[in-house]
Formats: structure tokens, C-alpha cells, sequence
């Protein structure tokens, strides 16, 4: 067994506080160490060829290299392996970064630290055995769950292709948050113009399968190949037959809040959600129906019997199975509930609104056909609240929903358009102007007569008729009120409240902040650690229309790649199952989350016995099943017990 050792600078990240040479000088001494090197970068080119150099001259078995954490190049250098004609899994790493270098400050200790970590890893790189990737079909066809801008771009990028889509949609149409607005920031184009025409490619597009009002709620298999179950609500309406001519509606008794603008003002029983909705097509609200209730109103179906006769309510739920080789999350966002911070009044105050809500208020569309009324009358004095439920840890939202800034600056712009002698103020804690064009439209905002008071309102309360917002000045130092006819609650961006659903049923992680966590937060942003699922959008984190629409096109991308290949590679660091070991316990089959474990039934002499079996494709090398197994019959592949007790005994000798 021959091992060669590599141990990299990484500039000064590694070097700083480790001794690279006197580390170099040990690697050396460890047994079956052939050639031991340190390089400034090794990760890069001549790193890399420096390896692959003596793979070929010394006939190397196996490589170890002392550098950052696999997460970051363990591809990197599983690749040159690869052109050197070894192994890629012959190759084990050390990391003296993170885990070294950079949690420690005696430059001593860390070189002795280092030396530990290299010697467990030597002691276990001579165990590894090369190990095989194996290559799956691909089905060729991709699901997109979430119908908002993130969604319906991805599916028109993997449909422009030529590859069959499925975009489900739990509301009846598709548009998302991005339909409800007035204008978007900074260059204030229609939200419906520009979104609209992309709405109707959705509904056109020969290679999209709508489900709208529908939800997916079962995901098996594995990347290439899975198998979803998607769940379509009833309309009651024949979408097929309907051609949205709106006679139903006029004829429907029944009203009910308008959950489209945000309950300002009222729908039928029988609605569509809105003009320009994808399908065109009505749906009636079960839970309000008296027909569905109580069978004693027909009204709605007499009509539509002298038309397109498209109602029916004998229809059911439906669940339909579709196969698809990859999956693109869409889901979006939710936004936080104002009603948690009780001091803005927010339902206690008709005159209290959320960001949104301003949206339906100002848009043409909107319960007011765009004019800014409240109580009927117009505001003169217009106060704005930004981080309601960001950068907060009392409702534990640490993080900055990155739009409510911009958007509070359009949304004043939009009243000093349309009320032009309004006073109109924003508290703010940070402005943060971070996007193309953005600084610029923030400044405009203010030359327009819109003040800025840096401060963090305390409470609003009324006097009289009036609002009042009492806040502290941070800038001036002093403790202000200031009167409002109208105060809008800048609410930010939270997780959409399935995606712990969709996390669950789709084996993902949330990072602390429970928005859905990416593979890696630089190298692989729209990946997930799920093999052929991606993220787009807000799922991800909080972000703006322009970043929804790179993101989501990056995810359409990435999700091609198996498409157009026709064929994907499964990990080869799985589970294997010693059967004579196995004593069907079926501890591991419980345990694992995947559900790539079953028990099946093997011949032992005249005995039939159950034994553990895993399907190497859908298992993930997570170990799990390995550390509940209760006779060791089960371990997983460069992670066995003898590998990694090899690197506890290294860990406990001492080293001169």
C-alpha cells in the first residue's frame, strides 16, 4: 500500500497557525506514507497536477489530503484521482482548516492538532477500497411545485427545452404574491403587465401540465425516477367547458371575504380569483356553497345549464401519479402575522394595514379601484413602519427580509403620486439599498418630500380620531409622536407555512431561519442535498422578483442537466448488509429516512430468514441505519467500524 500525503496553505488560512513545513516533515513518518508534499493552493491546477504527477510516477494506492472541509473540494480532488487513473474513493481528507487552523489561536497547538487529524486520516485512507458508481435512467420530464414567478419561470425554461412539465399550484391560478401587487421596484412597471403575458406562456405552452387548486402530496423514488402523487381539489367547475363569462357570479346570493385582497372586500360563493387568472376558469368555495351545504340553492347551475353548462358538483377529489426525473421547489413565502406584535395595532385600527394590503389599496384591480381611501376618506398624514417581524429575536426572525426596505419606498412614492400634499413618514432601522437602481430610487423617494426618521416605533395608539406613533429618534436622541391618518406596517417575508410539509416529503433541510437549506451556500445555492431537487425563490430565503427569476432560471438549469443527459450517477458511498450478521431486526428499516431498507427473505439451510436489504439508489450514505444496527451487520461504505475505529486508535497514540 503505497499513500501519498498533500497538505495544502490555503494561503494563509492553513498557514497561519499551523506549521505546514513541520507538519509535512511528520506525514513523512506515518506508515505507508511515499510521498508527502505541502502546495500554497492545492485545490488549484498545479495542485492538482501535483497529485496526479505522483499517482502516475510512484504508483500511489491511495491519497490523503490535508486541507479544508470536503464540502468544499472533495469533488475537486475525487476528479483528479479520476484522471490519474485511480480511484476517486481511494482518497480520504483532512481538515485542518475549520476544524484546526481556524478555532485556534496557539499556533502550537494547532500544528499538534493537525497532526492528529492527518494520522486518522493516513490510518483510515489505508483501508478504503475503490468503490463503483452505478448509472440510472432518467425519466424525462420535471415537476415544479409552486406557481409563483419563481415557479412559472422555471417550468417555461425546462418546457422550452422540450421537456414535458408539471407545475402544480395549491390556489386556483397561478401568480403567486407577484399578481397582488400594484408596481415593483425600482423601475415601478405594472406587477400584472409584465407578469400576465408570462401567466398565459404557462397556459399555452404545449409541453406544461397545469394543476392548479392542487397539492402534491406523496414523492417516491429517486433522482431520475420519481413518483409523485398530486392531489386535485374539486372546482365543481368543468375547466374545460368554462369560459369565465362571470353569468354564474351574478347570479350567486352568497358573499364572502375576498381572500385575494387580503379580505378588504367581498367575492361570491362561485368566483374566479381574479381577470387575468391561469386557467380562466371559476371555482366554488366548498365551505360557503349552499348547494355543497345544504343542496337548497341551484341557482349557479341553472344559469350555467342555459350557457356552457360547466358546473358540476358531482365532481371528487382526484389523485393523480406522474413520473418525473427531477423536481424544482417553488413554494414561495408566507408574511408575518403583524397581529404578534400587539404594540401597532394592526385589527385593532382600520386605519393599521400591512405592506400588502397597501398593495390591493393601490392597485386598479384593488377593493378601491387604486384610490388610497380609508374609512372612506383619504389620509393626510402617512406614517410607514419598516422590520415588522425582520431582524427581530423577540418573534425569533433574525434574518433581514431584504424587499420590505424597497417596497416601503415604492409604496411612498405611490402616495405622494396620488395624494401629492400628504405628509408621509417612514421609520426605519437600516435602509438597506442593496440591488441595480435601488440607492438611486431611494434617494428620489426622498427628494420627494418623504422623511426618514431612523428609529423603532414603540406603539401606535389613537387619540381622538387620529393615530398616534410614538418612537424614539435614534438619530436626535429624543422621543417623538407623530400623528397619522393611515400607518402601514412594513410585514416581512417568512417560510410558506407547508414547507416543513414539503420538507418532510421530500427528504430536505431547513436551515435555523426554517426556509429550505441549499447544498451549499456558494458552490451549489439552488441545490438541495436531495439528489435531482432544486430550490427557486423565496422557498430559499427572502429575496426580490429580479433574484426569484435568476434563481428560479439557475434551477430550471441545473434540473436539465439529467434531463438532456438521459442518465444519472448514484453515490456510491452507501449501506451494505453483511447478511450472515443480520438478525432482521428491522431497527434499520425504521430508522432509515430515505425508506431505502426493507427486510426480505433469504434460505439458510433449511431455515428461511428475514435479513435487511438496501436499494443503493435511493440510499444516501447517511449512516443512520449503521448506528442502530444492533449485531453491526450493516455499515456503510468508507464509513465502516473497522475504518473509522482505525482513526480513533491513530487519535489516541502520541506522535513525536
Amino acid at each position: 500500500m503505497k499513500l501519498g500525503v498533500y497538505i495544502c496553505h490555503c494561503g494563509v488560512n492553513i498557514k497561519a497557525n499551523v506549521n505546514v513545513a513541520k507538519l509535512t516533515k511528520f506525514a513523512e513518518q506515518l506508515p505507508r506514507v511515499r510521498v508527502a508534499r505541502d502546495y500554497l493552493y492545492m485545490c488549484s491546477e498545479p495542485g492538482q497536477q501535483l497529485i496526479k504527477k505522483d499517482i502516475e510516477e510512484h504508483g500511489l494506492d491511495r491519497v490523503v489530503v490535508a486541507a479544508c472541509s470536503p464540502r468544499m473540494h472533495e469533488i475537486t480532488f475525487r476528479k483528479a484521482l479520476r484522471s490519474a487513473g485511480l480511484n476517486p474513493h481511494c482518497l480520504e481528507i483532512a481538515n485542518i482548516r475549520e476544524q484546526c487552523s481556524w478555532v485556534h489561536e496557539d499556533r502550537m497547538k494547532a500544528t499538534q492538532k493537525a497532526q492528529k487529524l492527518l494520522a486518522a486520516a493516513v490510518s483510515k485512507a489505508a483501508l478504503l477500497e475503490p468503490l463503483e458508481e452505478k448509472e440510472v435512467e432518467v425519466t424525462p420530464a420535471a415537476l415544479v411545485v409552486g406557481g409563483g414567478i419563481a415557479g412559472i419561470q422555471a417550468a417555461l425554461d425546462i418546457a422550452d427545452t422540450g421537456y414535458k412539465v408539471y407545475l402544480v399550484e395549491k390556489e386556483p391560478s397561478i401568480g403567486g404574491h407577484m399578481i397582488q401587487l400594484d408596481k415593483t421596484f425600482p423601475t415601478l412597471d405594472c406587477s400584472a403587465c409584465i407578469l400576465t403575458p408570462k401567466m398565459a406562456d404557462v397556459g399555452n405552452h404545449p409541453n406544461i401540465e397545469l394543476f392548479s387548486y392542487s397539492e402534491v402530496v406523496a414523492v417516491k423514488g429517486f433522482v431520475g425516477n420519481f413518483e409523485v402523487t398530486i392531489k386535485k381539489k374539486p372546482r365543481y367547475i368543468d375547466e374545460t367547458k368554462c369560459n369565465a363569462c362571470g353569468q354564474c357570479a351574478q347570479y350567486c346570493s352568497i358573499e364572502v371575504p375576498d381572500s385575494f385582497n387580503l379580505n378588504l372586500s367581498k367575492r361570491k360563493c362561485i368566483y374566479i380569483p381574479f381577470p387575468q387568472s391561469v386557467p380562466a376558469c371559476y371555482v366554488i368555495d366548498p365551505d360557503h356553497c349552499r348547494y355543497l351545504l345544504t343542496r337548497d340553492c341551484t341557482q349557479c347551475l341553472e344559469v350555467c345549464k342555459q350557457g356552457t353548462n360547466a358546473i358540476d358538483f358531482t365532481q371528487k377529489e382526484e389523485l393523480v401519479e406522474v413520473k418525473v426525473g427531477t423536481i424544482v421547489i417553488a413554494t414561495g413565502y408566507d408574511l408575518f402575522d403583524v397581529t404578534t406584535k400587539p404594540e401597532y395595532g394592526y385589527h385593532l385600527y382600520d386605519n393599521v394595514i400591512t405592506g400588502l394590503e397597501f398593495e390591493r389599496l393601490s392597485n386598479a384591480s384593488g377593493p378601491t379601484t387604486g384610490e388610497i381611501i380609508i374609512n372612506g376618506k383619504k389620509p393626510k398624514d402617512v406614517v410607514f413602519i419598516q422590520c415588522v417581524g425582520s431582524r427581530d429575536k423577540t418573534v425569533g426572525n433574525e434574518y433581514c427580509s431584504r424587499v420590505c426596505c424597497m417596497y416601503t419606498a415604492k409604496q411612498a412614492h405611490l402616495v405622494r403620486e396620488k395624494l401629492p400634499q400628504a405628509t408621509i413618514t417612514v421609520f426605519y432601522m437600516d435602509v438597506r439599498a442593496f440591488g441595480k437602481g435601488f440607492e438611486e430610487f431611494y434617494d428620489r423617494v426622498k427628494q420627494e418630500g418623504v422623511k426618514y426618521r431612523r428609529g423603532n416605533p414603540s406603539e401606535v395608539y389613537r387619540r381622538g380620531d387620529r393615530l398616534v406613533v410614538k418612537a424614539e429618534d435614534t438619530l436626535q436622541g429624543e422621543l417623538v409622536e407623530v400623528e397619522a391618518d393611515l400607518v402601514v406596517l412594513a410585514s416581512g417575508i417568512i417560510p410558506n407555512k407547508q414547507t416543513a410539509q414539503i420538507a418532510s416529503l421530500l427528504k430536505l433541510s431547513q436551515s435555523p431561519d426554517r426556509f429550505l437549506l441549499e447544498a451549499h451556500p456558494k458552490l451549489r445555492p439552488v441545490d438541495s442535498a436531495s439528489d435531482g431537487i432544486f430550490l427557486a425563490g423565496c422557498c430559499q430565503g427572502p429575496k426580490d422578483i429580479p433574484d426569484s427569476v435568476a434563481q428560479a432560471s439557475a434551477a430550471a438549469a441545473k434540473s436539465l442537466i439529467p434531463l438532456s443527459t438521459g442518465k444519472v450517477i448514484i453515490q456510491a458511498l452507501t449501506s451494505f448488509v453483511q447478511e450472515s450478521d443480520c438478525r432482521g431486526c428491522g431497527f434499520c428499516v425504521e430508522a432509515c429516512p430515505f425508506d431505502a431498507i426493507e427486510l426480505r427473505e433469504v434460505k439458510r439451510g433449511r431455515r428461511v430468514l428475514e435479513v435487511a436489504s438496501v436499494n443503493e439508489v435511493l440510499c444516501k450514505g447517511c449512516g443512520v441505519c449503521a448506528s442502530v444496527c444492533l449485531s453491526g451487520a450493516i455499515q456503510q461504505k468508507s464509513f465502516a467500524d473497522r475504518q473509522i475505529l482505525s482513526m480513533v486508535a491513530a487519535l489516541g497514540e502520541e506522535y513525536a
